[in-house]
């Protein structure tokens, strides 16, 4: 429990994180691998190079230092938190590894004038109750996947039952359990991490799950990306009957059950997990919006699969912009970028509605001022943004 002086002196550095935070965790993040490498596995070292991890950190360590008299106030950011951990397995033994190296940095960064004592043991105090709020959080969702039906504990082999491309950069990856047992169900929306090699590399990726649940089997849709170990490793190595490890599904990300209008708006490979909500919904019988944007018709993954859907369902429209029009045959709704003036040609007629969007930082930028513009109630969009949030502001 923190005492009175040490709330005191958490909320008086925040001043300092929002100058200086990003070098601070930059240093974290190079004293965590070299003091600890054997949790360099559990960190995207792509984000490590562009920046998005360290930018992520520290808005989250702002967050926390600047409601630390009232830590409701984080609202999604800690079950956010606790739901990226438990995909990466992130265990209580983890904690004190990043402590160490959390304080470590804090006196080297700010210096002996500033890091006294008195700082550093209030950090640490501080630290020690997010520690123990992220492990209690952790603990019962390892427990509730480890006693759900087909749930288990810790990476579970699966194999590569299909290998499917979708478009010219996604592909399609199936996966049965390789001991012949059933799978956990999964919410709408969530992921799973996914376990390789490469090279002899041990690294670990999460990929939306894009298919709804069906109690055997999983299917993820994985962009290729330029630099990706784990993408490239996918696409030209893993081939059907090969076998990956596995953990189970999560993510906060998912879809609420309520009877108003749906929307799913996505951009790029973003459609991934829309593509779950929307097999899931259809059936319910609420109204549907399926809105997409992509480059052009080449990158545009699950186009038949989307059309199929709206030939069957009469509650269910689907709409498509692509940045790029080559031919006649390609029959986009619109050509350009998603803006303002499409949403609200695209959108149901009220406002009250469930929208959910995902795609690149830029386009979720403006899909969620468009959206505000428009009149959709804030608590009623929805999205999932692993870096900081004043980003899409």
């Amino acid at each position: 429990m923190l005492s009175t002086d040490q709330r005191a002196i958490v909320t008086a550095t925040v001043p300092l994180l929002e100058s200086g935070g990003e070098a601070l965790v930059t240093h974290f993040y190079q004293t965590l691998f070299k003091d600890y490498p054997e949790v360099v596995p559990y960190f995207n070292q792509a984000n490590q190079t562009a920046g998005a991890q360290q930018r992520a950190l520290a808005n989250g360590i702002l967050a926390y230092a600047r409601n630390i008299n009232n830590l409701e106030r984080l609202g999604p950011l800690v079950d956010t938190i606790i739901n990226k951990h438990v995909a990466l397995q992130i265990l209580p033994e983890h904690y004190p590894l990043v402590g160490a190296s959390l304080l470590k940095a804090i006196r080297e960064v700010l210096g002996a004038d500033v890091a006294t004592d008195s700082v550093i043991d209030a950090w640490a105090a501080a630290y020690g109750q997010l520690a123990d709020i992220l492990v209690r959080g952790e603990k019962a969702i390892y427990a509730a996947q480890a006693g759900a039906a087909g749930g288990w504990s810790g990476p579970r082999a699966f194999i590569v039952e299909k290998k499917t491309p979708e478009s010219a950069e996604i592909t399609s990856f199936t996966f049965v359990a390789a001991d012949g047992g059933p799978v956990m169900a999964h919410e709408p929306g969530q992921y799973i991490s996914v376990g390789a090699r490469p090279n002899g590399e041990s690294i670990r990726r999460q990929y939306s799950l894009s298919a709804a649940a069906n109690g055997k089997t999983y299917r993820i849709s994985v962009k290729r990306e330029p630099q990706g170990k784990m993408s490239s490793y996918l696409h030209d190595v893993v081939q059907e009957g090969d076998q990956l490890q596995l953990l189970p599904p999560a993510g906060a990300f998912v879809l609420s059950k309520t009877d108003k209008p749906l929307v799913l708006i996505s951009g790029g490979v973003g459609l991934t997990p829309t593509l779950a909500m929307l097999e899931s919904a259809l059936e319910t019988g609420r109204e549907i919006r399926f809105i997409h944007s992509a480059r052009d018709v080449n990158v545009h993954a699950f186009r038949k699969h989307i059309d199929a859907l709206a030939k069957r369902h009469s509650n269910f429209k689907r709409f498509y912009c692509y940045n790029q029009h080559h031919a006649p045959t390609d029959r986009p709704d619109a050509v350009g970028f998603i803006d303002k003036a499409l949403l609200e040609s695209w959108l149901p007629q009220s406002r009250d509605i469930d929208a959910y969007f995902l795609g690149p930082t830029g386009f979720m930028q403006s899909v969620k001022r468009s959206l505000r513009e428009l009149g959709v109630p804030e608590n009623q969009t929805h999205y999932e943004f692993f870096g900081p949030a004043a980003l899409l502001d």
